[in-house]
């Protein structure tokens, strides 16, 4: 990631050295000799400054402080002597983003600039979504990780291929993983946009009323509705059927949607003249229909020309922090309250809960959150089941190095001298027990 950065030291031989070092990285440097001249530089506001601590005249902290008057979300790096660690973590308090002590490893500092620019790089781009998607609601499939962009890039190549071909689609996912939201997003980037999204909840569908319901009936046909009118079938004409839960219909009723999709005809209750019928059909289930015994695998067949499996939060885990900020700050705007912070201590709790709802789960937390009626504990202990030794030793470790990287917001390096680790062994571990080391 290419940046531009404003370096700042009073020191001439340490700032040629920093600006030849950063430089090297592929980053546009700017060196400064004193902060003064740094904060009255024009042009562009840069992506991050580094700044050391003792300097004549604007020392590093009432520099830090007037760069974050001037710009509130422009990310700071201190760098201090052995004997300021105090005033670095006064520093800290008053914004600074990390702070190094010299002598300092080049790599390290390359490292630090890395993981602040790539934690700049996250909270803007959240901001961007949270910009664009408060004008449109819950309306997107939120999550920049590999498992949804992945998704997102299968429901765009799906979406266009319908109308010449008929290739309905089975959505399979957990309770809570968005199975709606990805039938409408496949409905929004079809041909069959401008057209009707109908949905029908066949687990609440009444098997008595079912027929009636889908395929509609002529004026006369039922003595307790006069009129005629169509059926979800013939409503959804030109556009998109949506069958939640459709595990649960009925089986005669299968078996005449099953005729219905072969043939792309309805005819409704009381009349013998067939109605054309131009539909994509998305059906959703929590189970897959293949394994399921009262399922017609005819039905299936024809349903699932296409398949997609919802991800879970389990496999997209690094996006809960965005997804819960996202959903806190919709419902702050809508109860009009302030938007809310979601500090980093709380974004690695919030990773290492199980969320058994998923989305859905993460959405109702994330709103009772901007309300003040929900609080996340850093140190959430996990559900209690029965565990070996061997397994409560791991869940101890996980939990101490969580901590210890909690009270060094993510810093690896500092952790590890910390836990007295080597880094490696410490990434490793992370690795082993899925824990992160940016928000």
């Amino acid at each position: 990631m290419t940046a531009t950065i404003h370096i700042v030291d009073d020191d001439a031989d340490h700032l040629s050295a920093l600006c030849d070092l950063v430089s090297a990285a592929g980053h546009e440097v700017t060196g400064f000799g004193d902060a003064r001249q740094a904060l009255d530089a024009t042009g562009p506001p840069p992506d991050l400054v580094i700044t050391d601590l003792r300097m004549p005249g604007m020392d590093g902290i009432a520099f830090l402080k007037a760069v974050k008057a001037q710009a509130p979300g422009l990310p700071v790096i201190l760098l201090t002597g052995h004997g300021d660690v105090g005033h670095a973590v006064d520093a800290m308090r008053a914004g600074a983003e990390d702070f190094l002590e010299k002598p300092y490893d080049g790599a390290h500092l390359l490292a630090v600039i890395r993981r602040t620019l790539g934690a700049e790089a996250a909270r803007s781009e959240l901001a961007r979504l949270q910009g664009v998607l408060a004008e449109r609601s819950d309306s997107r499939i939120l999550g920049t990780s590999r498992a949804m962009r992945a998704f997102r890039d299968r429901i765009s190549a799906l979406a266009p291929v319908d109308i010449d071909i008929d290739i309905d689609v089975v959505i399979t996912g957990e309770t809570g993983t968005g199975k709606e939201l990805a039938a409408r997003a496949l409905h929004r980037e079809s041909p069959r946009a401008d057209a009707p999204f109908v949905a029908l909840n066949c687990a609440a569908l009444p098997e008595a009323m079912a027929e009636t319901i889908l395929f509609g009936h002529v004026a006369g046909a039922l003595p307790h509705d006069p009129e005629g009118r169509a059926g979800k079938l013939e409503a959804a004409h030109g556009g998109t059927l949506m069958l939640d839960e459709v595990e649960t219909m009925p089986p005669a009723i299968q078996a005449k949607l099953l005729r219905i999709l072969q043939e792309r005809i309805v005819e409704r209750i009381g009349e013998t003249r067939p109605r054309p019928l131009d539909i994509r059909v998305v059906a959703t289930t929590k189970t897959p229909l293949s394994r399921l015994e009262g399922f017609r695998p005819d039905l299936y067949f024809r349903l699932a020309g296409s398949e997609l499996v919802t991800p879970t939060l389990r496999e997209a885990g690094e996006d809960i922090p965005l997804i819960f900020a996202h959903y806190a700050q919709l419902a702050a705007r809508r109860y009009g309250r302030p938007d809310p912070e979601v500090p980093w201590r709380v974004q690695q709790a919030l990773k290492r809960l199980a969320w058994p709802g998923n989305v859905r789960e993460l959405k109702a937390a994330a709103e009772a959150y901007a309300l003040g009626l929900f609080e996340i504990e850093p140190s959430a202990p996990r559900a209690s089941v029965p565990q070996s030794l061997a397994q409560r030793v791991a869940d101890f470790e996980a939990r101490e190095i969580a901590a210890v990287l909690d009270a060094h917001r993510g810093n690896t390096q500092r952790a590890a001298d910390t836990l007295g680790l080597p880094r490696r062994t410490l990434n490793d571990k992370m690795r082993r027990y899925g824990l992160s080391s940016d928000g």
